[in-house]
């Protein structure tokens, strides 16, 4: 059955032909074809105001993005044989980057998925969609991942709050096989527990996976402070490098219990120290304390969402860089990153900038990075690139 047609306006095809994926709404002839003749999940053929065919693409016709393209060839729709063949061009990707299966599997639009993010524990798939386009098509995506992958086991970890800006429902669920609560992992040849079928996740983001490694070199012989610690993912390679101490610092109990758990798990319990509470507050009690530290590594979770939290979003920045500045030691490293897609680099710089010069502090940009290989970015999709990652070094003022 021949797909229907979705007229653009004239010159609404320029971004396509550069690389992009999204068409919004505003640039759909309506007259043409009416958005609301559509459903979710419904795929159309794509066209320019002159009626040229530029592809194909999913619909999601109740939001902003209205539609994402998802192959340029109009002969090949999203149906299974697509899907599998762009999973095993991700996997020979990972194949290539890792020796172990743990890694992000697709990663959405950078591997010209829109919507679909796969994480990969062995032989436990872990899937999230963002894209209520994507949403009535799970039942071809978990065959293409039996196929391609074999997994024992795939959770639909559907739970996330971006989903509500695309009017789909939270939910966890079991898609196939057994899934236990915990799972084992490894990377850059650390072993780590982590949790996964519960409803507050913890969570494991491999996009940090070189970031950390590249970190510890700055550790050895250092006390170290780890600022949203999660399970130990920043505390637990610093201490194997030679970390005289590290005081990691969250407000999750169960962040900490499984941090614990890691330590453990590779016999460093005895360098590690953990404060639970509001990480704020526990920076303000380390001050009053007169605490120091050599090297303080912050991983927050993302403090602007959404283009209206930027003004907020900065300010939360900006006080936590205070915070852990006034805790670093005279000639200390502050290693920082951010999953705000709309806190760019510069401004992360401006920030860091503005909140040394407040305590009359120097500051210098060791190293700047973003995430892992196995994230890739899209070039013509700003977005991809959410995770912006600074070492500084912060001297006193003289």
């Amino acid at each position: 059955m021949p797909l229907p047609s979705l007229r653009l306006k004239s010159n609404a095809d320029r971004r396509l032909r550069s690389g992009h994926l999204w068409i919004y709404s505003n640039e759909i002839d309506t007259k043409q074809t009416p958005l609301n003749r559509f459903q979710t999940g419904d795929q159309a053929i794509v066209e320019n105001a002159s009626g040229k065919p530029l592809g194909v693409v999913i619909l999601s016709p109740q939001a902003l993005i209205c539609a994402r393209l998802v192959s340029r060839d109009i002969e090949h729709r999203l149906d299974k044989s697509l899907l599998v063949h762009r999973l095993n061009i991700a996997l020979s990707l990972r194949e290539r980057l890792f020796d172990a299966p743990f890694y992000r599997l697709i990663h959405a639009e950078g591997d010209l998925l829109p919507g679909l993010e796969v994480d990969r524990f062995g032989d436990i798939l872990v899937v999230q969609i963002s894209a209520a386009c994507m949403e009535p098509h799970k039942d071809i995506i978990l065959e293409a991942l039996l196929q391609v992958c074999k997994p024992t086991g795939v959770l639909w970890r559907n739970d996330a709050p971006t989903r509500d800006l695309e009017g789909l429902e939270r939910y966890l669920e079991v898609a196939y096989g057994e899934v236990p609560e915990w799972v084992q992992l490894l990377e850059n040849n650390l072993t780590y527990n982590t949790p996964i079928l519960q409803k507050k996740v913890i969570g494991w983001h491999y996009d940090q996976r070189f970031n950390r490694m590249q970190a510890t070199q700055y550790c050895i012989n250092n006390r170290v402070l780890s600022v949203y610690s999660g399970a130990g993912s920043w505390a637990i390679p610093a201490a194997l490098a030679g970390a005289s101490e590290v005081l990691c610092a969250d407000a999750s109990g169960q962040a900490l219990d499984a941090l614990e758990s890691n330590a453990q798990l590779n016999e460093i319990g005895a360098t590690l120290l953990c404060a639970e509470g509001d990480v704020l507050e526990t920076l303000e009690s380390l001050k009053a304390d007169e605490e120091r530290f050599d090297v303080i590594i912050a991983d927050p979770p993302a403090f602007i969402k959404r283009k209206k939290d930027i003004k907020s979003g900065e300010a939360g920045y900006r006080k936590l860089y205070e915070h852990c500045i006034r805790l670093l030691s005279r000639d200390g490293i502050f290693i920082c990153s951010s999953r705000s897609p709309f806190f760019t680099e510069e401004s992360m710089h401006s920030t860091l900038l503005a909140a040394a010069r407040h305590l009359d502090r120097n500051i210098q940009i060791l190293e700047q990075s973003g995430q892992s290989a196995d994230h890739p970015m899209h070039p013509a999709i700003p977005e991809t690139r959410y995770l912006k990652y600074t070492v500084c070094r912060i001297l006193p003022n003289s």
